[in-house]
């Protein structure tokens, strides 16, 4: 047997030693498990996330979670309870964040859609159609002069001859067409002879436009010029793409990625709609037509001015009915009426063509002119026979959808595409109980996990559609 010593200090220095390797051995434990709490709790977000609304991607391209989960009874508790399933028992969860498609005005939606629309198509989609936002802009703009002038020409004209209104349908003048849609509305005159004026309704209160929306909280990032001349064009052009419109069935084109379906969404008009707001599709379609009439009216009234064969034809006119009348003074002033009667004309037989899925020309001369100022004594008579022709390299309807929607407020055109989605996701998908705003795009979680030692480890877990 031999004797063993150890000093004092090499004690000490032994109990330090083991003391601080115990230490760095219960810190790396400890920041394991923080680890691996992070891990579980990722994993367990991205699986949550992972049950997004299968139809609203396949159908419109947009990813998010449906907080109901399909029941209609919405709760942030779903989520949270799901992040337990998915592996972090024992864990405590609270929402520190959360945003809806609906917040903001449809602020996500429009940033998915408008990234969407970015990879299939490319910005080239927009920079074909960014040139002409400033012509859209002037067309808007002499569309409304036009308005002030086409709602008192009736009036001018009684005042001038000092007529009153028509006594029967034969007694037809050249401002019979504008009576008839002073009295019956523009579909009453506008519409071609093989089609029908949809009669579907919508109840406003129940859309996502008009009704109270549960609301997010919490700070998330925000896409930087979304509302932008070629981002809005883009989010337009997925409008128009998405959503069925009134010449869209007259319409040869393979642009469009619709899907068949087997049953018909609740309005007929949708593009319609996102712009006019309406509840029918009567009601969306004839605001939509008017606006083009009063744009089509001011370009063919530039064309009457500017064709001194056309307007010859409106002096005889003038100057035939001023004798009649016994008037023959008024015969100046009324030249300038008819020409606008005449403009207006044009303007119903452009608006058939459209519908029927033509092209109109942009500006008219002699040569396209369609309307002869004979029928336009018969215009919307039982004796109309005038229907449009087709214009190659002209502008289409949808090329009126697209101009209207770019001048159109944004949020408006956000909310009511969300209207057109959730009510075809619930009318055309058997979705009966799915809401927008109940459509979760990010998520923020605040996450506090028990680790080695009856220490607590709070961190944050965030996912978003992004």
């Amino acid at each position: 047997m031999k004797k063993g010593e150890i000093t004092v200090y090499l004690s000490l220095l032994f109990v330090l030693l083991i003391s601080f390797v115990m230490g760095v051995l219960e810190a790396a434990i400890v920041q394991t498990e923080k680890n691996m709490c992070r891990l579980k709790a990722d994993r367990a977000v991205f699986s949550v996330f992972g049950e997004y609304q299968r139809e609203l991607l396949r159908e419109y391209h947009v990813f998010a979670l449906e907080g109901s989960y399909g029941t209609g009874d919405f709760s942030e508790e779903n989520i949270l309870r799901r992040m337990h399933y998915y592996g972090t028992e024992g864990m405590e969860h609270n929402t520190a964040g959360i945003q809806y498609l609906t917040d903001n005005k449809g602020q996500a939606f429009r940033e998915q859609v408008t990234a969407y629309m970015e990879q299939r198509y490319g910005l080239s989609l927009a920079k074909n159609f960014a040139g002409m936002t400033e012509e859209w802009q002037e067309q808007s703009l002499e569309g409304e002069k036009m308005r002030e002038k086409e709602e008192t020409i009736l009036e001018d004209y009684k005042n001038l001859t000092g007529t009153e209104d028509q006594s029967s349908p034969e007694d037809q003048t050249p401002f019979s067409c504008l009576e008839t849609i002073e009295n019956a509305g523009i579909l009453s005159v506008a519409l071609p002879k093989d089609m029908k004026i949809s009669g579907r309704e919508i109840s406003p209160e129940n859309q996502v436009f008009y009704r109270n929306l549960r609301t997010g909280y919490g700070s998330f990032p925000v896409r930087q010029g979304i509302d932008g001349p070629e981002e809005k064009i883009l989010f337009n052009e997925y409008i128009l793409q998405k959503f069925s419109y009134a010449s869209e069935s007259s319409e040869k084109t393979d642009e469009t990625d619709k899907t068949e379906k087997k049953t018909e969404p609740s309005l007929k008009y949708e593009v319609e709609y996102i712009l006019v707001g309406k509840s029918s599709d009567k009601e969306n379609l004839e605001s939509v037509l008017f606006k083009i009439f009063l744009i089509r009216m001011s370009l063919n009234y530039i064309c009457l001015l500017g064709e001194s064969s056309l307007k010859a034809q409106a002096e005889v006119m003038a100057a035939v009915i001023s004798i009649v009348l016994l008037m023959p003074e008024i015969a100046e002033p009324l030249k300038y009426l008819i020409l606008l009667a005449w403009a207006a004309g044009e303007s119903i037989v452009d608006l058939r063509s459209l519908l029927s899925g033509n092209r109109v020309p942009l500006t008219k001369n002699s040569e396209n002119w369609q309307l002869p100022l004979g029928s336009l004594l018969l215009l919307g008579s039982g004796s109309d026979t005038v229907e449009g022709s087709d214009t190659q390299g002209g502008v289409s309807y949808k090329d009126y959808l697209r101009a209207f929607l770019f001048l159109e407020n944004t949020d408006s055109v956000s909310m009511r595409t969300l209207d057109r989605i959730e009510e075809n996701l619930k009318s055309v998908h058997g979705l009966g109980s799915f809401q927008a705003d109940q459509c979760i795009s990010r998520m923020e979680i605040t996450t506090t996990a028990p680790v080695a030692g009856g220490i607590f480890y709070s961190f944050p877990v965030y996912f978003g559609y992004e």
